[in-house]
């Protein structure tokens, strides 16, 4: 039993019981850390006036490290998890950031103010649960798994959900899981990994693959994970941690149903409320010898076939060099991977992946649709988007003639503009130079001495240097006036003739000579076309050079064209109800029972969602079109429908960009102007989630007598909240969503027992499910409302 009296230090007396063991983790954390005083361990007695502190990053990585020793980490459960420390830095990660309570501190904060934010955070906790009771039930591994979930059904498959304090737990495993592993897995492997998302994975392929000839990608049949791949993936484990708690925990995870991997549905990584927060790194650390089996292959492969300069291919050379490269990405069950050699080398190692994953990991594959496909005859699924090999310019093609053509045009306006502003400002100068001299004139015979005006005139004979130099430079600067200038100047002077030179005086002539040099030396336009001439032929030979280097690079050179599958959404669009048979803007009538904002924030959530998951696309703009057309139109003509009006009196009054007022009266634009999607592109990299959540998720507000329940968003204590039933869009359509023909393929949907669900959701969570900030997984579904 470890306890440790404090006395004063500086003003503040602590004195710290805890009833856990005295190992090194804990001495080191109460070393590293502020110690918080008086913890009181009893949830019966009041609560403490100090309470725990969530760790930073760095603390919970110093924390784990702490347990490696001999090659593995050991007892991560007991000396790591069930710190208070620890509970309360995953409760701080399920609030997300677009909570408004400002639960989520920033590490930035300064410390009164992040002192004030961590009491928040502790007390909005210890209303639902003790933290330090649960810390202890942890540690003496009497937490009960199965009494913290909730199963939902309709009458079909159960859903086994979890708790509030059990997704505190699940989280505090995954952020110490994450620490061990994210170091040593690939770098190839992305999806549940800090930066590391969709958009980073089509930024590699777009930026490093090179030459693609051949490409497969791994489908999986619709796999869960049974006792044998849970057994295999404890071993895995245990390769790296010795902790059987842990592994101890993790199968009964499996066995209550919580914990659910089910690999081939493409609803991994979306945000959907059947997932559970291990499942991405659990994911990760099943493939990772996979993983490094294919790491191996590629720098064997690399240092067979290495990169030659082109000194050694030989400058002269017509010959080009494509050293024989393979690609690899891996997205949680999305494996891709590209070859630059024979189609005998990809069948190769084709049938080394099925082998191994077939084998070594136990998975069933689809032999069929794992195909191999021409990196440039055809296309590829991946990530949800469409890959493709194409030349460089076809992703940047040249100006076509009609581009040319307006370029023209807009330069001659351009031209035709600066000659009226340069004649309007030479006609202003000309007024304004009267002006002036009239004045000074005027005021010189007015005055009495010359003192009184000397002043006035310096001015004015800066004013008109300064015109006369812009003018002197301005003409300098023009070839044909220089050149008719000089002309004028030289031709048909009978002072040029000889026998006319010699009857004149020497001086006259002398002076004349001298006058001739200076004209040629200032107006004479010889050098200033040879200039133009040089600079001339210059662009005209960069722009054949680069000619050659396109054609060049088009016959020798392949890239990474990534679009949208537009026609899977505009499939999506017109089986969501937005469109008609005839591909034009419809109202939805179910959404005509929200509030106009709702409406509003419906449509600019699924608009969100779809331009920043395929922002990276090469066709962005037919998205575009989607978004600022058919969604955009929808959502005015389903306002119009619940009003009553007509499109255009909706337009009038809510105008394009669907403008709605808030409580104070103040215009709010939730939907993305027009202005704003034109201006959209590639973003940072990021892991954006796909529609299929918001798309397939509609939130009707109930007129219920229900007393008022406390909001089911993560460590929400408002209390101001309102009933919504969850309606799906599959139960709506009563479309079964493994049916492609129906549905909309690789589109998943959220489980169907939570249809009919009633949840009590507070201003900001529901405007933050409706805008598609959040998802069903930031919602403690087990606390919802039985409404008859």
């Amino acid at each position: 039993m470890l306890i440790v009296n404090l006395k004063k230090v500086g003003t503040t007396t602590f004195d710290l019981r805890l009833s856990f063991p005295a190992t090194s983790s804990l001495k080191l954390l109460y070393s590293t850390l502020t110690l918080n005083p008086n913890i009181n361990t009893n949830p019966k007695t009041p609560p403490i006036q100090n309470p725990t502190k969530p760790l930073t990053t760095p603390q919970l990585k110093t924390l784990v490290l702490s347990q490696y020793s001999h090659g593995k980490f050991s007892s991560l459960i007991q000396n790591v998890v069930c710190l208070p420390p620890v509970l309360l830095s995953a409760s701080q990660n399920l609030i997300t950031h677009h909570n408004n309570d400002g639960l989520n501190c920033p590490e930035s904060t300064e410390s009164g103010e992040s002192t004030h934010l961590h009491l928040r955070l502790y007390h909005s906790v210890s209303k639902r649960f003790s933290i330090e009771e649960m810390g202890r039930e942890i540690f003496e591994n009497r937490f009960d798994l199965e009494a913290h979930c909730a199963k939902v059904s309709d009458g079909g498959e159960t859903l086994v959900l979890p708790n509030l304090k059990l997704k505190v737990f699940i989280e505090a495993v995954r952020i110490v899981l994450e620490i061990v592993y994210d170091d040593r897995f690939v770098t190839f492997s992305y999806g549940g990994r800090v930066d590391l998302g969709r958009h980073t994975a089509i930024r590699y392929l777009k930026n490093s693959v090179k030459n693609p000839s051949w490409w497969f990608s791994v489908c999986f049949n619709d796999v869960k994970f049974d006792k044998r791949n849970v057994d295999k993936l404890s071993l895995f484990i245990e390769e790296k941690i010795n902790d059987g708690i842990l592994i101890d925990v993790i199968k009964r995870l499996f066995d209550c149903g919580v914990l659910r991997i089910e690999l081939g549905r493409c609803s991994l990584g979306k945000g959907l409320p059947q997932e559970c927060g291990l499942c991405s790194i659990l994911i990760n650390v099943y493939f990772n010898g996979f993983d490094r089996e294919i790491q191996e292959m590629r720098l064997r492969m690399s240092k067979e076939n290495p990169k030659l300069d082109k000194n050694e291919i030989g400058e002269g050379s017509s010959s080009s060099y494509k050293p024989l490269k393979m690609y690899a990405v891996r997205y949680l069950d999305e494996i891709l991977v590209i070859t630059s050699g024979s189609k005998m080398l990809t069948m190769n190692l084709k049938k080394w992946v099925l082998g191994f994953l077939e084998g070594e990991l136990e998975l069933n594959v689809d032999r069929v649709k794992t195909a191999i496909h021409s990196a440039v005859s055809e296309k590829i699924d991946f990530l949800g988007m469409e890959l493709q090999a194409v030349p460089p310019s076809v992703l940047h093609p040249p100006m076509s003639e009609k581009a040319i053509r307006a370029r023209k045009k807009y330069l001659r306006q351009k031209e035709v503009k600066a000659l009226e502003l340069k004649n309007a400002r030479e006609r202003n100068r000309k007024k304004l130079g009267l002006k002036l001299l009239s004045h000074v004139f005027k005021k010189s015979k007015q005055s009495d001495g010359f003192k009184f005006s000397f002043q006035i005139e310096n001015e004015v004979r800066e004013i008109f240097q300064t015109w006369a130099d812009e003018v002197v430079q301005e003409f300098l600067g023009s070839l044909e006036e220089r050149w008719t200038w000089h002309r004028m100047l030289t031709a048909g002077d009978f002072l040029s003739l000889r026998h006319i030179r010699d009857q004149l005086p020497q001086e006259l002539v002398d002076s004349y000579d001298k006058f001739q040099e200076q004209v040629d030396k200032h107006l004479s336009p010889v050098k200033a076309r040879k200039a133009l001439e040089e600079e001339g032929r210059k662009i005209k030979e960069e722009e054949e050079r680069k000619y050659a280097e396109r054609t060049v690079d088009d016959l020798t050179k392949l890239c990474m064209k990534v679009s949208a599958p537009i026609e899977l959404v505009r499939k999506a669009v017109k089986m969501a109800g937005f469109t008609n048979k005839m591909g034009r803007p419809r109202p939805i009538s179910i959404l005509t029972s929200l509030e106009d904002a709702d409406i509003i924030k419906w449509y600019a959530g699924v608009g969100r969602r779809w331009l920043d998951f395929f922002c990276c696309c090469h066709n962005l703009k037919m998205v575009k079109t989607v978004v600022s057309y058919h969604l955009r139109f929808s959502c005015i003509l389903t306002l119009a429908e619940k009003h009553e009006a007509t499109k255009i009196e909706c337009i009038r009054h809510y105008t394009k960009d669907l403008k709605v007022p808030d409580l104070n009266g103040n215009e709010e634009v939730h939907f993305p102007t027009e202005k704003e999607v034109k201006m959209m592109g590639d973003k940072n990299l990021s892991d954006p989630k796909p529609v299929d959540g918001a798309l397939s998720l509609l939130l009707i507000r109930l007129a219920s007598d229900e007393p008022w329940h406390s909001c089911t968003g993560h460590f929400c204590d408002k209390t101001d909240t309102v009933l919504y039933r969850v309606r799906l869009l599959q139960k709506i359509l009563n479309v079964n969503p493994t049916d492609e023909d129906k549905w909309v393929p690789r589109m998943s949907a959220i489980h169907e027992s939570l249809n009919q669900m009633c949840l009590p959701l507070c201003s900001d969570h529901k405007s933050d499910l409706y805008t598609g900030k959040i998802t069903l997984q930031d919602i403690d579904c087990t606390s919802h409302v039985n409404v008859d």
